[in-house]
């Protein structure tokens, strides 16, 4: 059985980076998403990360809901 909570700061922890709120909020005050680019296709990703969020969005997996929610805060 998971028991990971998929929430914002956990997607940060699977992504590699702290996540802390203030660190979150420190991330997502230095990135933008340009407009109608999807989450995983941003720049600032590595390769691991942008297939991390790639695979987040698809099927809508169990981390779909913390991927949104990330997606429109960079915007």
């Amino acid at each position: 059985m998971e028991t990971i909570v998929h929430d914002l700061s956990n997607l940060f922890l699977q992504l590699g980076m702290a996540g802390d709120a203030d660190n979150i909020d420190a991330f997502i005050a230095s990135h933008r998403l340009a407009p109608g680019t999807p989450l995983a296709q941003a720049a600032f990703w590595s390769p691991a990360q942008a297939q991390f969020l790639a695979g987040a969005k698809s099927d809508d997996a169990n981390w779909s809901r913390a991927a949104d929610e990330l997606a429109t805060r960079l915007t």
